[in-house]
């Protein structure tokens, strides 16, 4: 009995001693990995997802018409998420058309004007010539009959009539030069009045394409492929220009922001492989590379920076934003979502 009681003493001790060393092996083993880990990754769990969220805005003011999307669904770039009425905005377009016509047809009167202007001008000017020769004639005629009138060759009543048909000479010529001089004026109010027409077409264009614009803003466009936000619009609903009438989510492109602090930086380089683990999905493997380092901590971005020159110094950790580019996303499609948390590991050495 007593040899019985000896041996399952030693066997005992032997499995104590043996359960001592296995949880101090293991106790060992974890503590390497432990510091062998932090020397050569960082790692934080302070990371989320991140993707574009793009507000979807009414460009023009209108009562919504057709809008039959539900809450988080799926849509393609370019898909009508709804349409406003359009028949106030089709009125403008037929209304800036009629203008545009309009002031067209103002040009085409004013250069109508241009042909029959230089014809009285040209006119004008060729009875100039005529009358500048009558002149002429006149003055010899009233020149050689006062010679024959002191000659006692005429009468007076001939010297009389020489005399007036010089007046009559150099009034006809003043006259056609006056026609000449009116026919410029004109010339020039009718360009006036081409360049005003053209300027009125090109403001009656703008106008136009203004309108067809306005018509377009009535088909509310998907900017990016992604999913919804939540949506609360109802046809017959009144929305005002450059409302927001809910999010879209985009699914083009995810990027990591992991905030690591300040004391973890040193060794932290553009290109560094990084281990990503997902909280929702910690089986499934995925993995990045770190993109860019914020030029501010995350501290300045808030709504109220702290202020230290107060006195009441506390000096706290501060972290900086870190972007992390994540490799082949498209095999992570319909698993990746904007604001999941991860955990991030960055192969520093």
């Amino acid at each position: 009995m007593e040899t019985e009681e000896k041996q399952q003493s030693v066997a005992g001790k032997a499995s104590k001693t043996l359960i001592v060393a296995a949880v101090a092996i293991g106790a060992i083993y974890f503590t390497y990995n432990k510091v062998d880990h932090a020397l050569h990754f960082e790692s934080t769990d302070n990371a989320q997802i991140e993707t574009n969220s793009v507000p979807v805005i009414s460009r023009i003011s209108g009562y919504v018409r057709d809008f039959t999307l539900l809450d988080y669904q799926t849509v393609k770039k370019g898909d009508t998420l709804a349409v406003i009425d359009d028949r106030d905005f089709v009125l403008a377009v037929q209304q800036a058309q009629a203008d545009l016509l309009s002031a067209q047809a103002d040009l085409a009167a004013a250069e109508s004007q241009l042909p029959t202007i230089g014809s009285n001008r040209t006119v004008a000017a060729a009875g100039v010539s005529v009358e500048e020769v009558g002149l002429d004639k006149a003055k010899r005629d009233m020149a050689r009959d006062e010679a024959l009138y002191k000659d006692g060759s005429i009468t007076l009543r001939q010297l009389e009539n020489s005399q007036s048909a010089y007046k009559t000479a150099v009034s006809l010529l003043a006259s056609s030069k006056t026609r000449v001089q009116q026919a410029g004026v004109q010339t020039g109010t009718a360009n006036a009045q081409i360049q005003r027409a053209k300027a009125t077409i090109a403001a009656k264009e703008t106008a136009l394409e203004r309108a067809k614009l306005d018509l377009s803003y009535t088909r509310i466009i998907a900017p990016s492929t992604g999913k919804l936000g939540k949506t609360n619009l109802k046809p017959g609903q009144f929305v005002q220009g450059g409302q927001q009438l809910f999010s879209l989510v985009s699914s083009d492109k995810y990027w990591i922001v992991a905030n690591f602090k300040e004391t973890q930086l040193e060794h932290m380089k553009v290109g560094q492989p990084v281990k990503i683990e997902v909280d929702g999905y910690p089986n499934q493997e995925v993995s990045g590379r770190i993109s860019g380092f914020s030029d501010a901590t995350g501290a300045k971005f808030s709504l109220l920076p702290p202020d230290n020159s107060t006195g009441n110094f506390v000096k706290v950790t501060q972290r900086v934003p870190v972007t992390i580019e994540i490799d082949h996303p498209e095999a992570l499609t319909g698993l990746l979502k904007a604001g999941l948390s991860v955990e991030v590991d960055v192969k520093v050495k």
